[in-house]
């Protein structure tokens, strides 16, 4: 169905709804014209209002956006792309409905900046999150988190923005390949910390506004300060998570892919603080170590996400993870209910939008999405609108303005039924009189006639407000048992305000029968790092489930499995607070399953000869087992990162680490494991060969090899095929695409059809198979079939992520093209057009360069008919594993 926005001119003075006074504004009005946005409402909710907001001639391929309590949305243009590699082409538009007719009719260029992946706006401020670029070269120089400031709101940032953290991406990555796996959306919790996905290009050294320095290898979620302090690692090891929802419960959920050499499954997930998620190195052997996700939905790509609370929508609708998902075109609603510590979930699909890539929501209910509506993956000016939804009846509510309110006033406004509404008031609330400030957050934390939302805002207001007796009036609230899990968080939630908290009250709260007590128990005691709270962590029993997968199989990192978390977390702690010798204590006396776990990641000679000296002296097979296996499990460690490298779209996914060295403990491990090698009968020898491969040793004595991941193929003749003319070769593209727009064709042919056009040379499409090219088994849930149509006519038009054509060069002069299959720090395996496998060795490469022309030949549809074509594409369409 079309819409056609008629947008009206107004005059440029306006009276913004920021300060309530008469301002000169610098936005534009958006002309008279008619601006076609074509919107498919076909399956959306027929109780929801979703119209057209802007257009592309304003807010052409749209990365991202945010929207002020008051309404005001601003627009991330990426001209750029996720594949785009030059400078000048990214900008911030605020859009303002100044009549809240539901259609912007004024628009700014707020600021210039290139790749916009993530805004956020609190008062005065827009914190961006984007590429930077040397200005000598050109080149990308990694990813920033900045603030703008729009004091004298006319619409337009005041001056050049304040780094809030800087490098906060790789960038010899995004110099290379553009910004599709970098760091992305951003987000404020109810806890006043800005939330940042990460993707898993990971950084080296970022660096927030104190000078303090953090790497982190691969991707998770990372906060700061709003001035850009005490920035820290909240969870690891997802791939390439694009933004965070959270809820008013600090619960935050992403929805982020997995590759595995088998295509792009998306997995939705609930992110615990502390907590290891496991890829690519132990989310399929290792699986009893991680966090799992909560489902894995299929192929798809997920982009923006928002956590939907607000009492104007209706109940369907409200208190739920709204997830979108741009390969899917689909904003879906992930249904949570509570298990233990975590979630179950269910997926619904709730509205249908072209390539929708973020969501926000105002203080008025209205929820904002954007649509990259086919932009391609270098951006494209004319793509891409926001829209905006409403309930069918609902009504404009005006935001007041916060300055102009009093504490009392502001702490009403946290008893409010919107998310936004409480978030705002309390970020206001903060900055007043500290005392008065403080007595008008604790009467409604300690209110328990409030609904419990109400009363979560309240305790992270009186704890960002830190005023005398703070601490006191927690531990007073951590006795009532509605608050008190938050209010256990609270009092550790920042490392700089640790003093004096008592490490007792934690340790007493791990006997508590709410699980999630017991998680935020567990949390602080690791960031207050008080070793005497070892010995009751390591009393935390170890889950029946927490099994290891049998060798060759892949344990389930995708189901929930909420009686792992607390061990899980536990052991994190341990590692946090070194706890080496109470875990060596622990294990000697084979009185805690969890105090060997925790040391798999000890690499600390302390470590060795403890877990050595417990071998020597335990006269239990199994449990000296569990022994030889930590040793063989710590014998190697993961290199430093020095973000000079990645792991590509298609990692090693082996485990337990990718880009593994010895350390000064590795030679007295192989010393004792060789000993005992040489002191067991044959058939115990093949604990040894089996750990030597399970953890990678390299201990030639031990034996075993790696299985092999691919096999040879036919070789293809597809210089015939792509020669021969057909129906399609002698038809203009336009026409072809017109063509089979109108013919359902057939899937049993196109099968048939893409193993005769020689598809199958380079495409796996069974789970299983050999691993080749790209895999086409989740294309249907990646791609529309325009999509797919048009990426077989042309091939070169627009190159997805591991769809790239590779060209390596040795050092003996040989060369190489074709797909990457897999990849180690010491090897990658690739396939040629043909179909043919080559082996290379990391050290021999002189060379490797990403081509911009994809290795597929265009023509290869040339012999067929639309009918034939049309079900080829059919077919590949279908294709949603």
């Amino acid at each position: 169905m079309h819409y056609l926005l008629k947008l009206s001119c107004i005059v440029t003075t306006i009276i913004t709804l920021q300060n309530c006074t008469q301002v000169e504004s610098k936005a534009i009005p958006i002309e008279n014209k008619l601006i076609e946005v074509k919107i498919d409402t076909d399956g959306n909710p027929e109780d929801i209002s979703i119209t057209p907001f802007a257009g592309p001639d304003i807010v052409p391929s749209p990365a991202c956006l945010a929207v002020s309590p008051s309404g005001e949305v601003y627009v991330g243009v990426d001209m750029m792309g996720s594949l785009g590699k030059e400078p000048g082409k990214g900008s911030i538009i605020k859009l303002i409905d100044s009549d809240n007719d539901g259609k912007a009719d004024l628009y700014s260029e707020y600021a210039k900046v290139d790749n916009p992946r993530g805004v956020f706006v609190l008062g005065d401020q827009l914190f961006v999150l984007h590429t930077t670029f040397s200005k000598a070269t050109g080149v990308a120089t990694g990813m920033n988190l900045v603030v703008f400031e729009d004091k004298d709101h006319d619409d337009v940032a005041d001056g050049p923005s304040k780094p809030i953290i800087e490098n906060i991406c790789s960038p010899a990555h995004i110099a290379k390949r553009g910004t599709d796996h970098a760091t992305n959306g951003i987000r404020m919790g109810i806890d006043g910390w800005i939330y940042i996905a990460v993707g898993d290009f990971g950084f080296h050294n970022a660096t927030d506004s104190t000078g303090k320095k953090m790497t982190m290898l691969g991707g998770g979620v990372v906060r700061v300060r709003p001035d850009g302090t005490e920035m820290e690692i909240y969870t690891h090891g997802l791939r390439n998570i694009y933004d965070v929802a959270i809820d008013p419960y600090m619960n935050i959920y992403t929805r982020g892919n997995t590759n595995d050499g088998g295509g792009w499954n998306v997995r939705f997930a609930h992110h615990i603080q502390s907590g290891e998620y496991g890829y690519p190195v132990l989310f399929k052997h290792f699986t009893n170590e991680i966090i799992p996700a909560l489902v894995d939905v299929g192929g798809g790509s997920g982009t923006g996400a928002l956590f939907m609370d607000d009492n104007r929508w209706p109940e369907q609708y409200n208190h739920v993870p709204m997830m979108a998902d741009w390969g899917r075109n689909q904003l879906f609603i992930h249904r949570v209910s509570p298990d233990g510590a975590s979630f179950k979930q269910t997926e619904e699909a709730f509205v249908k939008l072209a390539q929708i890539t973020d969501l926000d929501i105002d203080a008025s209910g209205r929820l904002y999405m954007s649509a990259w509506d086919g932009a391609g993956y270098s951006g494209n000016p004319d793509k891409g609108f926001v829209t905006r939804a409403v309930p069918k009846n609902w009504e404009y509510q005006a935001f007041p303005n916060l300055k102009k309110l009093s504490v009392k006033e502001l702490a009403a406004l946290l008893k409010e039924r919107s998310a936004t509404v409480r978030l705002y008031a309390q970020q206001e609330l903060i900055t007043r009189s500290a005392k008065k400030a403080a007595v008008a957050a604790w009467d409604i934390a300690s209110n328990k006639e409030l609904p419990l939302d109400s009363r979560v805002a309240a305790i992270f207001a009186y704890a960002q407000i830190n005023y005398k007796g703070t601490l006191e009036n927690l531990i007073e609230l951590s006795h009532d048992k509605a608050v008190k899990e938050f209010a256990l968080r609270a009092m550790t939630d920042r490392k700089s305000r640790l003093k004096d908290i008592p490490t007792d009250l934690f340790i007493d709260a791990l006997n508590d029968p709410s699980d999630r007590v017991k998680a935020a128990a567990i949390i602080g005691l690791g960031r207050i790092g008080d070793q005497k709270a070892a010995k009751a962590l390591l009393q935390i029993p170890v889950p029946a489930n927490a099994t290891v997968p049998a060798k060759g199989t892949e344990g389930p990192h995708a189901t929930p499995n909420s009686a792992i978390i607390p061990a899980h977390l536990a052991v994190k702690a341990l590692v946090d607070m070194n706890a080496i010798d109470p875990c060596i204590q622990a294990v000697k006396n084979e009185a805690s399953a969890l105090g060997i776990w925790a040391l798999k990641y000890m690499h600390d000679t302390r470590a060795v000869n403890g877990l050595i000296e417990a071998y020597n002296t335990s006269v239990n097979d199994l449990f000296k087992e569990e022994i030889l296996t930590t040793l063989s499990r710590l014998y190697k460690k993961e290199a430093p990162y020095d973000g000079s490298w990645w792991w590509s779209t298609r990692p090693d996914t082996h485990g337990p680490y990718y880009k593994s060295i010895t350390w000064e403990g590795s030679p007295k491990i192989e010393t004792f494991l060789t000993k005992v090698w040489e002191q067991v009968n044959d058939s115990e020898k093949s604990l040894f060969v089996n750990l030597n491969e399970k953890h990678r040793m390299g201990i030639a004595a031990f034996g075993g090899e790696e299985v092999k991941t691919t096999k040879e193929e036919t070789k293809v003749d597809l210089e015939k095929i792509k020669n021969t003319k057909g129906q399609i070769g002698k038809t203009s593209i336009e026409d072809v695409m017109i063509a089979i727009s109108k013919i359902k064709g057939d899937p049993a042919k196109g099968e048939k059809l893409f193993t005769q056009q020689g598809c199958v040379a380079c495409h796996s499409i069974k789970k299983g198979e050999a691993l080749k090219g790209p895999y086409m088994g989740q294309i249907g849930s990646i791609m529309t079939r325009e999509q797919i149509a048009e990426s077989i006519l042309k091939p070169n038009a627009s190159i997805s992520q591991g769809f790239a054509t590779v060209m390596i060069h040795t050092k003996d002069d040989k060369s190489y093209a074709g797909f990457v299959t897999s990849e180690t720090p010491d090897k990658l395996v690739m396939r040629n057009i043909a179909g043919q496998e080559f082996t290379i060795k990391t050290s021999d490469i002189s060379s490797r360069d990403e081509l911009e022309t994809s290795m597929m030949p265009a023509g290869l549809a040339n012999a067929l008919s639309f009918e034939e074509f049309a079900s080829l594409v059919t077919y590949l369409s279908k294709q949603k594993k």
